[in-house]
């Protein structure tokens, strides 16, 4: 879905990796909202086409689709040729695809139901607490996480690197999470000690946690 779309200098360009849903999709749209031509990217092109068609419901006219998997050189290349040969700069990277680095294990009588449709309706600690509790912490899940979150975004990056240095004002946004900050606030901090409080007493009750931690 590359169709004719302004390049004009005066308009900015922005580029969101992981596009096609949650807080990609809504930075996509807010960006086309204020009058940026943006390329929604996302590893499946069914997925990425579809929600380029929904903001172009919305009257988005300005957003087009390319389709980039971060952990594969082949498809940022391609990324970045395109990027070259129609637009020849990059205003704003915006830095959101990623892996959550663990693996979800749910009750096999919840198989029907999405991990979504299940957090609908919960609040922030609620939500936290339902993945300290369903999720498990694995070596091939952290493998994946590390060459997703890091050496993805490296990658896409070093590609995408001459493109914003193209621009009069380019700019890198890395989207994170809680998690990624290095100091939290009081009231977060007590929150992820109960949490780990209840982890710890969970796995000792199972055998898998000295009584010391």
């Amino acid at each position: 879905m590359e169709e004719a779309i302004s390049s004009s200098p005066s308009t900015r360009l922005a580029l969101v990796t992981g596009g096609n849903k949650g807080i990609g999709l809504e930075v996509c749209r807010q960006l086309a909202g204020n009058g940026v031509t943006v390329i929604l990217t996302a590893r499946d092109e069914t997925r990425g086409t579809a929600a380029v068609e929904n903001l172009r419901a919305l009257r988005l006219s300005n957003v087009i689709f390319h389709q980039l998997d971060i952990t594969d050189g082949s498809s940022i290349s391609r990324l970045s040729d395109f990027m070259k040969s129609r637009f020849g700069r990059l205003d704003i990277l915006v830095n959101n695809a990623a892996f959550g680095g663990v693996e979800y294990a749910r009750d096999p009588a919840y198989t029907s139901v999405t991990s979504e449709e299940e957090l609908s309706g919960m609040d922030r600690d609620q939500r936290l607490e339902w993945l300290w509790i369903n999720s498990q912490e694995t070596y091939d899940a952290a493998k994946k996480g590390l060459q997703t979150n890091y050496y993805g975004t490296k990658y896409v990056i070093e590609a995408l690197l001459p493109l914003l240095q193209a621009s009069s004002d380019g700019r890198i946004v890395n989207v994170s999470s809680d998690f990624g900050l290095l100091r939290k606030r009081g009231a977060e901090a007590r929150a992820e000690r109960r949490w780990q409080t209840h982890r710890g007493e969970a796995g000792r009750a199972a055998g898998h946690v000295p009584e010391g931690l």
